[in-house]
Order: structure tokens, then sequence, then C-alpha cells
């Protein structure tokens, strides 16, 4: 059995989560969740065994429990431990007033992004007390959680509200038992989600509203998940940070 880390990734087909599994392939074995992107998910695969690293693909919906039940199974068979948890997928939707937004779209947005992100990291906690080594658990926020996104997604911004609050309550209930919670708050980043949101020009239009003048990216947002989950950052739990270029 591998003596390497853990690390499960949801949502690491594209964007931040593929760019943990790229940087990371050097120091951890990884669990790559997909919900449909198997192209990208391989593509992920691809990078760490390159690497030298050990990567198993773990197909679900995060807003799906029988699906999560689904990814920590093969976790459990392929590795027997979860060490970090990247817990990174999430959704967004066409760019509306709230007005324009219905049930449907807030029921998927919150089953995704707070219920999904919740029970992900349910899950993780409970391997983490049963190791009885601790880990570390990163969520992924958005700086929505503090602008609100007026005009836009108030609907993504208030589901990353809920991880910020969720992220500290998390952490207080676990750091008794070594287990770090944080969450990253990225600002405008050029990944496939502005697309994904009727928007594929979105960080380079906005991104004269950044204080450094240009738009982010997914490596340098990776960067700082793996340093929160690295033992570096052994003393940070229950903080958020913020990679926004300044905003």
């Amino acid at each position: 059995m591998t003596q390497r880390p853990i690390c499960l990734i949801t949502g690491a087909s594209a964007g931040i989560g593929a760019a943990c599994a790229r940087l990371g392939a050097g120091t951890y074995d990884f669990v790559l969740n997909y919900r449909r992107d198997t192209v990208g998910a391989e593509a992920s695969k691809a990078a760490i065994e390159a690497a030298g690293g050990r990567a198993v693909l773990a197909q679900g919906d995060v807003s799906n429990p029988a699906d999560i039940d689904k990814v920590y199974k093969i976790a459990d068979d392929t590795f027997g431990r979860v060490n970090v948890l990247i817990n990174n997928a999430g959704i967004v939707g066409k760019s509306a007033k709230l007005t324009e937004i219905d049930h449907a779209r807030l029921t998927e947005m919150m089953n995704v992004n707070v219920i999904g992100a919740m029970l992900v990291a349910k899950e993780a906690v409970i391997r983490m007390q049963a190791q009885g080594s601790g880990g570390a658990i990163i969520n992924i926020s958005s700086a929505a959680a503090r602008l609100g996104s007026a005009n836009q997604y108030v609907d993504y911004a208030a589901s990353k509200a809920a991880i910020d609050i969720f992220t500290k309550g998390l952490s207080d209930e676990v750091a008794a038992d070594n287990i770090r919670v944080m969450a990253i708050r990225p600002g405008l980043i050029d990944t496939e989600i502005h697309a994904k949101g009727g928007e594929p020009g979105r960080a380079q239009r906005l991104a004269h509203m950044v204080p450094m003048k240009r738009e982010g990216s997914a490596e340098e947002v990776a960067q700082a998940i793996l340093w929160l989950a690295s033992d570096q950052a052994s003393y940070v739990t229950g903080s958020t940070l913020d990679v926004t270029g300044g905003r």
C-alpha cells in the first residue's frame, strides 16, 4: 500500500481541481472525483501518473448521497484512508437577477455547493477520526461570498457564504482530533466556470476591477490550497484565505 498521503479532490476534471492534481502529483496519491468530464478526469490522472504518483477515478455527483458513498468506497477499497480533502466541486448558473431565478435553480445550487460539500466533508471527517492521525479539509468558497454578485449570481454567492461559516463551525468541531478545516476564496480566476455561466470571457473583461489588474490562474489558487493542506500550515485552521489579487 502506498506510503504517500491520500488526497481526495472533488471536481478534479477541470479548473482548480485539476490544477491541484497536477501540482500535488509529487506529494500525494489521489482519488479524483468528477461528474461528467471523463476526458478531463483522465487527463488529471495521466498527469499524476507521469509524475510517479497513483490516482484512481471516482465518478459521482456530489448532490447525490449514493454517489458520495460510491466515491468513498473507491477511496476505501483502493487506499484505505483519506488524509486530505479538497472539497472543490461546485456549479454556477447563468448570469441572472434574483427575480429571474427559480426554485429548481436554487435547489440545484444548494444541493451541489452546500449540502453536497457538507456531506463530502462529513465522510472525510468520519475516516480521519477513525484513522486517528488527523487530516486536512480545504473547502472552496469564493470572493462572491463577500461581494454578493448582484445582478449576476446572488444564489452562487449565498452558497459560498454558507461554505465560509460551515468551514469555521466544522473546524471548531474537529480541531481536537487534529483535523484542520480551512477555506479558499478565489477571486476572478481564468477557469472554465465562466463559460459554464454563459460568459466565457468574463475573467478578462473584468480584470481591470482587480487591484493587480489581471485575472488569476487555477495554478495560483492550487498553490494556496496545497500549502493549507501541507504540514507547513500545521497551526492554521478555521481560516478562510482570499486569493483574489486584492479584490
